[in-house]
């Protein structure tokens, strides 16, 4: 009897983070797709004034709209000397059609005179699992630290990761190899607290079938 699989939807059309969640759930028994298999599903906006808000209404969303379950994610990246911005709107920061060039210029400049600790940062992820009824089945919240380089560094990764430095490295998230980053990245973090309840519910789901 060949195995059996679970289908598991990344609601993203983000590249760098669907590869990233498809790297860090290597091995397990899902089946992942993303939002481009199925092209007709309209796109769920973040309305949510807080990542949890934001990463369950998605996650809730496209599991009912696609009938599988589905994982979504909400972060973003907080700056000392900012006071926390640009936060849950780092995606829209300067903007929506902004590239993130230009956000992190944009961000770069805001900073440009502060002290070695005003800039410090973090980045922060939630994510959240529903299924097909929109009950959410996992969650998670993760952190990491560190600060905003003086310059962009790096072509890995995306968003700002080219001007982030996590705490014990002295390279960007842009520079770092991706085997390096899906361990220490906030996504990371989040995703692994979740693991372990989304590897359950997916064994209870396959011994029902």
């Amino acid at each position: 009897m060949s195995e059996r699989f679970c289908n598991l939807l990344i609601a993203t059309r983000n590249s760098g983070k669907i590869l990233e969640l498809t790297q860090m759930l290597e091995g397990s028994r899902m089946r992942l797709l993303g939002l481009g298999n199925f092209p007709s599903m309209a796109e769920v906006r973040e309305t949510g004034r807080t990542y949890r808000a934001n990463a369950v209404l998605k996650a809730r969303a496209y599991a009912r709209h696609s009938g599988i379950l589905a994982i979504a994610d909400d972060s973003g990246l907080e700056v000392q000397t900012l006071g926390g911005r640009p936060g849950v709107l780092s995606a829209r920061y300067g903007g929506e059609e902004m590239p993130f060039s230009d956000k992190i210029d944009k961000l770069l400049r805001e900073i440009s005179t502060a002290a070695e600790s005003g800039r410090r940062a973090r980045f922060v992820c939630c994510i959240a699992v529903a299924a097909p009824d929109g009950d959410v089945v996992a969650y998670g919240r993760g952190i990491c630290s560190g600060q905003i380089a003086v310059t962009p560094r790096g072509d890995r990764g995306f968003g700002y990761d080219p001007i982030f430095i996590p705490e014990g490295y002295a390279e960007t998230f842009g520079q770092l190899h991706a085997s390096v980053k899906s361990t220490i990245s906030h996504r990371a973090r989040a995703l692994a607290q979740i693991i372990p309840s989304l590897r359950v519910f997916i064994e209870n789901q396959l011994d029902l079938r």
